[in-house]
């Protein structure tokens, strides 16, 4: 028993427990005020540089520019610069005290310098906390984001939010590995297949900094030729950059890598490695510790120490485009940083896109090609056939397939996998007149007709049935799908040939890999598996719904899914051979026949420049409200020398599917025009619109406008 206990006379121990509860109580019902954030009232700023220049985490435009605060001297040793901070933003100016501005609301942003005084008159808020004393934002990496944000019109705080994952305290407290030393120069391996290919290595193993367009051989090598190129790299001590379209083809090169040079050398920065993981490695990169890099769009800026490559692989994919403002382009954003730090770069792909035969054209970079000889062993065979030519054969009529490609299947499943390559996925999405082709509406609402699973017509919109349908162009009465689906071409294939195992790869289930054996493989562009040791044999349907498609790029993409897709069969002297059901004498398909994504590119090239399109000449798009999109163009102090096309209407999306980013409300009637400039005029552009939208923007209203420069759709 304690002393308190043994003084039972005492009036504090008398009904102590009850007493204590009831005080208890008491301060639980009190309304007693919270601590409020520290606002450094009074302290003591920095003796040296107590001034810090912020880019805060605020995207519009009319607020892209620094702020200055006041450095406490609490602060002084883990504020410098390249670190993340806390301040308040938004405080007025009649909310100061002793000489300091307080009050505001907490943001993030980023210390971008540390100075002695301020350009700003008045009162300083101060910093309100270091997040953390790691320096993640390099004068480097700013000053790239800067030019990415000059050049697309946008903010430095969007760029910022794309250049720099967000934090994770876990992965930021474990220590990053020891760099490895520079490994040996590597052999040239498949590289000699290209004419130039081992004198690129050798130069970027000596240092130098090259650039070239690289059109690569169709097989299963480029991986390995990616991962060569980045080893010459290291072996020069210089870091090295890889940025592919997707994870299933960042997941291949990082095989290769690992192959080549072993674990510890390279990172892989993918959405797939989850925010840990992936914040452990890019700060394993900042720190130097790993010297390569693989990865998705967003590791184009990847913190890569002394790089001394930069390189883009398929930059024709829409994925290298960012859907997020102000929407670089992969490519676009490695140019620049090739220029900035003075590095190589290498722009590969099985295709060609018009905007890498500029760049040799222009002379910025050397072509990088193999001889015909190499590419006629390497390229399967390519026959066409048009996808009114019909066989006789009742169940290659049943299955859709003209005669050659029934028989190409036939003798392609004897040997290994069939490709099949359809534009859609799904079932019967769209039908159309099989006379004439044209689209199958609905007399009541205009709608498009659909036959799910082989029922009886109706609307996709209000839902009608049209049994007694006819063609109001020719009266025609029969119909025919205009995209078919994956879904319904397996179940055709299934049928026409029951004994062979029918997968599809999609973008609800895509395939990696699928064996060796006889099976066929029906895919939806882009989400080909790899066979391993090739596919015997590919079809490529429905490529007239590819190539009639109201877009500029319409033939430039068909090519370029097509040539995706051929690249997986086995070379012509191993008996792989393509099918396209298409019109033979369309200029993308002879460009396949005759395996020349290049020559294609230069083509179209030479009319875009007769025309006046990109890339030869730089666009933007601006899309709104009709009279708010002619208001801003009206208003933006635009180059002389610009053009203004439209403005024109912008189709509503359809019911029932997701809005997509640029498309109207529903409800709501949107407009865009179209400004372009002649080249040397695209700077002046950006800088035009950013001013008149940092200017709309400043003013408010409900009225805003959408800018995208460089839009990828320009109809």
């Amino acid at each position: 028993m304690s002393s308190d206990n043994e003084q039972p006379d005492e009036p504090a121990a008398a009904g102590g427990p009850e007493q204590l509860a009831l005080i208890r109580e008491t301060v639980r019902k009190a309304s007693v005020p919270k601590a409020k954030p520290r606002t450094w009232r009074g302290a003591a700023l920095a003796p040296r540089l107590p001034v810090a220049r912020v880019v805060v985490n605020k995207g519009v435009l009319h607020l892209d520019q620094y702020f200055d605060y006041a450095v406490p001297a609490e602060l002084d040793a883990e504020a410098q610069p390249g670190v993340r901070v806390r301040v308040r933003f938004g405080a007025g100016a009649h909310r100061v005290r002793e000489g300091r501005r307080e009050g505001g609301g907490l943001i993030d942003g980023f210390l971008v310098e540390r100075r002695a005084d301020s350009d700003y008159g008045g009162a300083l808020a101060a910093l309100a906390s270091v997040v953390s004393p790691e320096p993640v934002l390099s004068p480097g990496m700013l000053a790239l984001a800067r030019a990415v944000a000059d050049r697309y019109a946008g903010s430095l705080a969007d760029v910022l939010q794309l250049a720099v994952p967000p934090r994770n305290g876990r992965a930021e407290s474990k220590p990053s590995p020891e760099p490895l030393p520079p490994p040996a120069a590597p052999e040239p391996g498949t590289w000699g297949r290209y004419g130039r290919g081992p004198a690129f290595l050798q130069a970027l193993a000596a240092g130098g900094a090259p650039r070239a367009v690289w059109t690569a051989l169709p097989g299963p090598h480029w991986p390995e030729e990616l991962a060569r190129a980045v080893a010459a790299a290291l072996a020069s001590g210089r870091g090295a950059l890889v940025v592919v379209p997707d994870g299933r083809r960042a997941a291949r090169v990082d095989a290769a890598l690992t192959a080549l040079l072993g674990e510890g050398r390279h990172a892989l920065l993918t959405a797939e490695s989850g925010p840990e993981k992936r914040y452990r490695q890019w700060l394993a990169v900042r720190r130097g510790s790993v010297r390569a890099v693989v990865g998705t769009r967003s590791a184009m800026f990847a913190p890569v120490r002394d790089l001394g490559l930069v390189a883009v692989w398929d930059d024709g994919d829409a994925s290298h485009s960012d859907e997020n403002a102000p929407f670089p382009h992969v490519r676009e954003v490695l140019e620049l940083r090739a220029g900035h730090e003075r590095c190589a770069f290498l722009l590969g792909g099985l295709s060609c896109t018009v905007e890498a035969a500029q760049l040799v054209e222009s002379g910025w970079a050397r072509p990088l090609t193999a001889d015909r000889e190499q590419v006629r062993q390497a390229a399967p065979l390519v026959r066409t056939v048009g996808d009114q030519d019909l066989a006789r054969d009742e169940a290659a009529r049943a299955a859709r397939l003209p005669s050659i490609a029934w028989q190409a299947v036939r003798d392609g499943l004897k040997s290994g996998p069939v490709l099949v390559q359809v534009p859609r996925r799904g079932y019967v999405p769209r039908l159309a007149c099989e006379r004439c082709r044209a689209p199958a509406r609905c007399r009541h609402c205009a709608g498009p007709l659909e036959a799910p699973d082989e029922r009886d017509l109706s609307c996709r919109w209000c839902g009608r049935g049209a049994v007694d349908w006819h063609c109001a162009e020719c009266g025609g009465t029969r119909l025919r799908a205009r995209i078919v689906g994956a879904r319904r071409t397996a179940e055709e294939l299934g049928r026409a040939f029951p004994a062979v195992p029918v997968r599809t790869s999609g973008r609800d289930h895509v395939l990696d890999a699928v064996p060796g054996r006889p099976a066929l493989v029906v895919s939806t562009p882009g989400a080909e598996p790899v066979a391993d040791g090739g596919y015997a044999a590919a079809l490529l349907l429905d490529g007239w719904a590819m190539l009639t498609r109201p877009d500029l790029r319409a033939g430039e993409d068909a090519l370029r899914r097509w040539i995706d897709a051929a690249a997986l069969v086995r070379g012509q002297g191993e008996g792989g051979t393509v099918v396209v059901v298409a019109e033979p004498t369309l200029r993308p398909v002879q460009a396949l026949v005759r395996w020349d994504p290049a020559g294609h590119a230069l083509r179209e090239l030479a009319d875009r420049a007769e025309l006046g399109f990109p890339p030869v000449s730089r666009m933007a798009s601006v899309i709104g409200r009709a009279d708010a999109v002619r208001a801003f163009v009206e208003t933006a102090e635009l180059p002389g020398d610009r053009e203004v096309l439209g403005p024109v209407p912008l189709s509503a999306p359809p019911p029932g599917r997701p809005r997509r980013p640029g498309e109207p409300p529903v409800g709501e009637s949107w407009v865009r025009a179209l400004l372009r400039v002649p080249p040397g005029s695209g700077a002046a552009l950006a800088a035009a619109l950013k001013s008149a939208q940092a200017a709309r923007l400043a003013r408010g209203g409900p009225d805003q406008v959408r800018i995208r420069v460089d839009p990828l759709d320009i109809g």
